[in-house]
């Protein structure tokens, strides 16, 4: 419960209408939560407008209404009931209304985003679990699950919306963690759901091609990511990443202290890899040899930033090294599965042009020449259309036979989405590629190509449990089909 004259300190409010103590009781931009009491606040959304449920909030209690616009109707002296905030800009305060609603959460713990196309699950995971090896209570908000300390939390999207993650960083707060891991999406960014919150330290992975279906050009998309460095507080880091070409791009305009990390390059944090097994890797770190239990270049560069990260926070290196070398991969991220008849499945998320050709190259980097690669791949539905042929071309430059299938169609025909990927291929790279539309028989015939000292890459869904096709998801897991068909050889 909070008053809402102190709510109303958090944003810039164009004038009120009504009492400004008043008691607020909760905080929605979904009219159908709304009880007595609550703060309706009317978003303007992708697919619907909140003002035209102005009156059915204020029917269902609301006592205060937050909105850019009043309705053209309004029930006769509704003014003495409800309190009306007219704002400018109605998405960018529900962050900041949200955040003073749950007792300001990042003002009581270190909260550090990471952002990027790839990485950013990888990073916030290992960092999460870094610090709570360092002993401290912390808390983690990611794609694969949120937690509150050793408390997991259901997860629905990378950056929730504003309430639901002021609500949990709140929650995280109060339980008394000290510190919070976040993915930060182009999404969260454009959509204002992180407004609010003060960031102790922002990381950058890379920049590739990746939500064009949201954000139209990659111009925008590369902007709403070097937002979130802009608006960095000037106390805060930012780390990021010098071996991506718009590494030094993402920091160009930030207050904050810059810090940079690299495997090619002079930089603040320096690693390369000596030696690399399916069983992970021996990396010069800053001059330490460190063995990890990952492997490839873009792992490297993920720990990495995870060290330098946790050095930026406080902690000393050679601790972190060691604690660096005891961690495990994130679920379906380049996880290795041994199958008895000596072949290696390996399912990760790959999802992109770029993570495809990552964890491809990482394959080989282990293989050398001694063994084929047989990649299984698909692209989900009602996505970026224009990286579905590039990531088919990618998939079979690199690989020995490529199986195209289906991935979360979702609303889209699967035929129709492998028939887009196919579009990338011609001659050799055409040949060497079957399409077969059921991921599990997909799956199985990998299974049954593969020799002694292959390798089969599923990419795609990594740590999903779940195919979604015309709006209902159904129960699938990459690593439970593999895993089934082992058993059976």
């Amino acid at each position: 419960m909070k008053q809402l004259n102190e709510l109303l300190k958090a944003i810039e409010p164009i004038y009120v209408i009504g009492p400004h103590e008043v008691e607020v009781q909760d905080i929605t931009i979904d009219s159908r939560a709304v009880k007595a009491g609550s703060l309706f606040i009317a978003v303007k959304g992708t697919q619907a407008d909140g003002h035209a449920y102005i009156p059915q909030a204020i029917e269902k209690g609301a006592s205060v209404v937050v909105c850019q616009k009043l309705p053209t109707q309004l029930p006769a002296g509704v003014e003495e009931k409800v309190t009306l905030v007219i704002v400018k800009d109605s998405e960018e305060a529900t962050g900041h209304l949200a955040t003073s609603f749950f007792g300001n959460p990042t003002q009581r713990m270190q909260l550090v985003g990471v952002t990027g196309t790839n990485g950013k699950t990888t990073i916030a995971t290992l960092l999460y679990r870094m610090f709570r090896a360092f002993g401290h209570k912390a808390g983690l908000i990611s794609t694969v699950c949120n937690y509150i300390d050793d408390e997991p939390v259901p997860t629905e999207h990378t950056t929730p919306d504003p309430i639901t993650l002021n609500r949990l960083l709140g929650r995280m707060a109060d339980a008394g963690c000290e510190y919070a891991f976040m993915e930060v999406s182009s999404h969260s960014v454009v959509q204002h759901r992180i407004s609010g919150l003060r960031f102790a330290g922002g990381i950058f992975t890379n920049l590739t091609r990746d939500h064009l279906d949201y954000h139209k050009t990659f111009d925008n998309y590369l902007r709403a990511k070097k937002k979130f460095f802009d608006d960095m507080p000037a106390e805060a880091f930012s780390l990021t990443n010098l071996d991506d070409k718009n590494g030094s791009v993402m920091t160009q305009n930030t207050r904050s202290h810059i810090h940079t990390y690299s495997l090619r390059t002079a930089a603040d944090f320096k690693a390369k890899i000596i030696e690399s097994h399916f069983e992970g890797m021996l990396l010069d770190i800053d001059g330490h040899e460190t063995a990890v239990h990952f492997i490839g270049r873009f792992n490297a560069s993920n720990l990495l930033a995870v060290l330098g990260a946790t050095v930026l926070l406080g902690k000393d290196e050679e601790e972190a090294l060691v604690i660096l070398s005891t961690l495990y991969p994130v679920s379906g991220r380049f996880e290795a599965l041994r199958s008895k008849r000596g072949y290696t499945a390996i399912v990760d998320y790959a999802h992109t042009p770029d993570a495809l050709v990552n964890v491809l190259n990482a394959i080989h980097g282990v293989l050398e020449g001694k063994g084929e690669v047989i990649t299984v791949a698909g692209a989900g539905g009602n996505r970026d259309k224009g990286k579905r042929p590039i990531m088919a071309k990618e998939a079979a430059r690199l690989s020995d036979r490529v199986i195209l299938t289906s991935d979360n169609p979702r609303f889209e025909e699967p035929e129709e989405i492998i028939r887009d990927m196919q579009a990338g291929l011609e001659g050799d790279d055409l040949r060497k590629t079957i399409a077969i539309t059921d991921r599990r028989e997909a799956i199985r015939t990998a299974c049954m190509m593969a020799k002694k000292g292959d390798v089969i890459l599923v990419a795609g869904k990594g740590h999903e449990d779940y195919q979604e096709i015309k709006g209902v998801k159904h129960h699938f897991d990459d690593k439970e089909v593999l895993r089934e068909i082992f058993d059976n050889e």
